[in-house]
C-alpha cells in the first residue's frame, strides 16, 4: 500500500536526520523531486492542495448584466422567461461580446439563476433539517429498477423495499412488474416479515399505484380507491414527498442502492423469482448484524427495541390481486393486460372473474377456480394449457398436429417423449384421426391419475405393442395400487419397476399359452376342387 504524503515526509525529515543524507540523495532514494524534499524538511505537514478558481476572463465584464436579467425574470411570465441561448444572443447583440463562449455562460448562470431567487427571497435556501424518528413509528417504501438472467433471459424485474425508519430495518422483494398488484403484495409481505405494521406514517412518491392526481399546492392527493381500502383494512397513514424530492425519504431511496449493490451484482441468475427472493431472505437475516454509520447497535438489536411497538396485524388477510371480468373468446382464451391465457373449452362466449395478481392470474367460473397461470408480462405473450382444449380436439383430431397449444405443451415437457411414441405407434395401425382421439383419451387420464402413473402406464402398453387408452388406464392404476403397496412396505417404485413391466403381458399370447397343442392336420380342401372340374348341368344338355 502506498504510503500517504503525511509519512512520506516523516521519512524523508528521518533520514536526513540520522543519516545525514543530502538533498539530491534523499530525491534519488524516495523517487521524488528535489523541491518536494525542500518542502519537507521545511515543514512537517504537507501545505493543504489549493484548488484552483477557474475564471473566465471575457464573460466577467458582463456578469452584472446577466444578473439584471435574471432578476428580470423573476417577475416575467413563466414561458418568456431567458433562456442561455437568448442571453448568449443578447449579449452578442446588444454588449458586442463576440468573445464570450456559450459553455461558460451557461455555467453560469446554471449557478447563479438558484442563488438569485434565494437572494430576492422567492425560495429558501438549501438545507437539511436531522429528523427524529421514534421507534416502531415511521417507515418508507420505494421501487428500484433490477435486471435479472431469468432461465436464461435477461428480463427486467423490479425490487420492493419496505424500510423502518428507527431500526434501518429493510424488507425486499422482486417482482416482475411494479403494478398495484406488486405494490400491495410488497406490503402484505413486508408486514408479515416484521410481524406487524408501523403505528405512524409512511413515507411514498407519488406512485400511480397510490395517487391517481397531485393538486397543485400542499400534499394533498388524490388516491386510488384500492389503495385507500388497503391503508384502511391496515390501519396506517401515508405521507406522500412533493415531487422530485426524494430526499425526504432517503433512507429507503439510499437502501435501494445499497442492496442493489451488495446482493444483486453481478446480475443474478435464477431459474425464477421465488429463488431470487429466497436468496434475498438470507441476505435480509446477514443484515441484521450490520450498523448504519456511526451507530452503537446493530439493525437487528434496534429492531428487537420497536418489533413490540408495532400494530398487530389483522386477522382477515386483503385480497391484493386486481379482479377482472374478461369474456372468454372463440380460441378459448382471455385477454388481460396485453397478454392472453387458455381456459376451458366449455367457457367460449362466457365472461368469467379473473384475480391478477404479481406473479400469477387465477380464472374462476363463479367459484370454481378453472384456470391458473403464471402471470406474464411481455406484451402479446400467450399461456396455452393442452388440458383446457382436449374435449375439443376429440371433436376435431385434424386440429392436433398443427396446434399451437402442442407446441407450448411441448415446450413445458407436459407432452413427453413417451406420449410422443404412443401416438406414433397408434398412428401406424389406426391411421391420424383415430391415433388422435387414442391420444386426447390419454391425456384425459392426466385429469384424475398421477402423471408418473400414466406415463409408466404408456410404456407398458408399449412394450407388448398395446396401443388403446384402455390398456394405458389399466396399467397405470396397476401402477398406482403398486406404489401404494410399496409406501406400507417401505420399498421405493423405482426399484420395483422391472418387477412391473416384466408382469404385462399380451391377452393373446396368454390365452394361447393356457391350451393344448394341436396335433390335428391342417384342412385340405382337394375334394372340392374335383368340383370345378365336373360341367355344370347347363353345359351338359347344349348341342
Amino acid at each position: 500500500m502506498a504510503a500517504t504524503k503525511v509519512e512520506l515526509f516523516e521519512r524523508i525529515r528521518r533520514d536526513s536526520w540520522r543519516e545525514g543524507l543530502s538533498v539530491r540523495a534523499l530525491a534519488r532514494k524516495y523517487g521524488v523531486h528535489r523541491r518536494l524534499v525542500r518542502e519537507a524538511l521545511t515543514r512537517a505537514e504537507p501545505a493543504p492542495r489549493k484548488t484552483p478558481v477557474r475564471r473566465s476572463p471575457q464573460l466577467e465584464p458582463f456578469k452584472e448584466i446577466v444578473d439584471g436579467w435574471l432578476r428580470a425574470d423573476l417577475d416575467a411570465p413563466r414561458k418568456q422567461r431567458h433562456t442561455v441561448k437568448r442571453i448568449h444572443a443578447r449579449l452578442i447583440e446588444e454588449h458586442d461580446a463576440a468573445g464570450v463562449s456559450y459553455s461558460a455562460l451557461r455555467d453560469y448562470v446554471a449557478r447563479r439563476r438558484p442563488e438569485i431567487r434565494v437572494e430576492e427571497g422567492r425560495a429558501p435556501a438549501q438545507v437539511f433539517v436531522p429528523q427524529h424518528h421514534p421507534p416502531g413509528q415511521g417507515a418508507e417504501v420505494d421501487f428500484g429498477e433490477l435486471w435479472v438472467r431469468l432461465a436464461g433471459v435477461v428480463t427486467k424485474c423490479y425490487l420492493f423495499v419496505f424500510r423502518m425508519s428507527y431500526s434501518g430495518k429493510a424488507v425486499h422483494k422482486v417482482f416482475a412488474t411494479c403494478g398495484q398488484e406488486a405494490f400491495l403484495e410488497g406490503h402484505v409481505h413486508a408486514f408479515s416479515v416484521l410481524g406487524g405494521i408501523p403505528a405512524g406514517q409512511v413515507r411514498y412518491d407519488n406512485l400511480t399505484a397510490a395517487v391517481r392526481k397531485v393538486l397543485l399546492r400542499g400534499r394533498a392527493r388524490v388516491e386510488n380507491p384500492r389503495w385507500t381500502a388497503f391503508r384502511s383494512h391496515y390501519r396506517f397513514e401515508a405521507f406522500y414527498c412533493e415531487p422530485r424530492q426524494g430526499h425526504e425519504k432517503g433512507g429507503v431511496e439510499g437502501e435501494v442502492g445499497y442492496f442493489r449493490r451488495n446482493y444483486l451484482v453481478p446480475v443474478p441468475e435464477v431459474d425464477s423469482l421465488a429463488e431470487l427472493n429466497a436468496k434475498i431472505e438470507a441476505a435480509e437475516q446477514a443484515e441484521d448484524g450490520r450498523r448504519i454509520g456511526a451507530r452503537i447497535r446493530t439493525i437487528g438489536q434496534d429492531f428487537a427495541a420497536e418489533a413490540p411497538l408495532l400494530i398487530p396485524l389483522p386477522d382477515e388477510p386483503f385480497e391484493t390481486g386486481l379482479l377482472l371480468t374478461p369474456r372468454v373468446d372463440r380460441y378459448s382464451q382471455v385477454t388481460v393486460r396485453c397478454c392472453r391465457y387458455s381456459v376451458p373449452v366449455r367457457l367460449i362466449g362466457r365472461q368469467v372473474r379473473a384475480v391478477l395478481r404479481s406473479s400469477e392470474l387465477i380464472i374462476y367460473d363463479r367459484r370454481a377456480v378453472v384456470a391458473r397461470h403464471e402471470r406474464l408480462t411481455v406484451k402479446g405473450a400467450e399461456s396455452l394449457v393442452l388440458d383446457h382444449y382436449l374435449e375439443a380436439l376429440m371433436r376435431k383430431p385434424g386440429a392436433m398436429p398443427g396446434s399451437a397449444v402442442l407446441e407450448h405443451a411441448r415446450a413445458a415437457g407436459v407432452f413427453t417423449g413417451a406420449h410422443e411414441a404412443l401416438w406414433s405407434a397408434a398412428r401406424r395401425v389406426a391411421g391420424e384421426p383415430a391415433a388422435t382421439r387414442v391420444m386426447v383419451e390419454v391425456l384425459l387420464l392426466h385429469r384424475h391419475m398421477d402423471d408418473a402413473d400414466v406415463i409408466a402406464g404408456i410404456g407398458a402398453a408399449l412394450s407388448v405393442g398395446a396401443h388403446t387408452a384402455d390398456v394405458v388406464a389399466v396399467e397405470a392404476r396397476k401402477v398406482a395400487e403398486a406404489r401404494g403397496d410399496q409406501a406400507g412396505s417401505g420399498t421405493t417404485a423405482q426399484e420395483d419397476a422391472p418387477a412391473r413391466a416384466a408382469q404385462v403381458t399380451s391377452l393373446t399370447l396368454r390365452r394361447l399359452a393356457g391350451l393344448p397343442p394341436d396335433t390335428r392336420p391342417l384342412p385340405t380342401v382337394d375334394a372340392y376342387d374335383q368340383l370345378l372340374r365336373q360341367p355344370r348341368a347347363s353345359e351338359e344338355g347344349r348341342p
